[in-house]
């Protein structure tokens, strides 16, 4: 059984910053990725950045220059560094790990984590 366990949100002024951490424990063999994604109320859940299991980083652009997803691969955690926060940037955050084992492809989500942006 994997769990996935999000933390670091809460409530910050515009400009501030947040870190989030997601670690992922249990039976993984092998993750292909980490991702984190944001539903804001009302709107759809959206990818904002993500870890390939070589490294390569992507971001969606409303973030880019402002967030940076970063792993530690010995204890199956992400994090996600948050500067320069906007209103807009307010949603829960959910962790995804994507894993594999004899070629099969498993999707894991944690419950997720508020943060809130405003003064």
């Amino acid at each position: 059984q994997v769990q996935v366990v999000e933390s670091g949100g809460g409530w910050v002024q515009p400009g501030g910053s947040l870190r989030l951490s997601c670690a992922a424990s249990g039976s993984i063999v092998s993750i292909n990725a980490m991702r984190w994604y944001r539903q804001a109320p009302g709107k759809q859940r959206e990818r904002v950045a993500a870890i390939i299991s070589g490294g390569t980083t992507s971001y969606t652009d409303s973030v880019k220059g402002r967030f940076t997803i970063s792993r530690d691969s010995a204890k199956n955690t992400v994090y996600l560094q948050m500067n320069s926060l906007k209103p807009e940037d307010t949603a829960v955050y959910y962790c995804n790990i994507l894993s594999s084992a004899a070629g099969i492809v498993y999707d894991y989500w944690g419950q997720g984590t508020q943060v809130t942006v405003s003064s």
